[in-house]
């Protein structure tokens, strides 16, 4: 029983630091190609600075939400009661009854 216990909860962890870690991989790649092509479009046409700017802080804050609910789904997997282990030990204890 505290194999099956451990094997799920070890998976969880394991499913929620891949879940954050490749979200914010992703999400560092994307605001790193954001500021290069909004450096790129500032370069090429200076007297759009404002309205880039503008809008590259709008995606840049679309990206962070991105990071921030990623990060909120992790948390809950980790500290929510877990439905694939309570189904593991409903049928661990339907088989000793039995």
């Amino acid at each position: 029983m505290e194999g099956i216990i451990s094997a799920v909860s070890s998976s969880t962890v394991i499913a929620v630091a891949i879940l954050i870690g490749l979200g914010g991989l992703g999400i560092a790649i994307g605001m790193g190609l954001l500021g290069g092509k909004f450096l790129e479009g500032v370069a090429r046409q200076p007297e759009l600075t404002g309205m880039l700017r503008m809008q590259m802080f709008v995606v840049m804050g679309l990206l962070d939400a991105f990071a921030v609910v990623s990060v909120v789904i992790g948390l809950y997997f980790l500290f929510a009661p877990n439905p694939i282990l309570t189904a593991a030990l409903k049928a661990v204890a339907a088989v000793k009854g039995a």
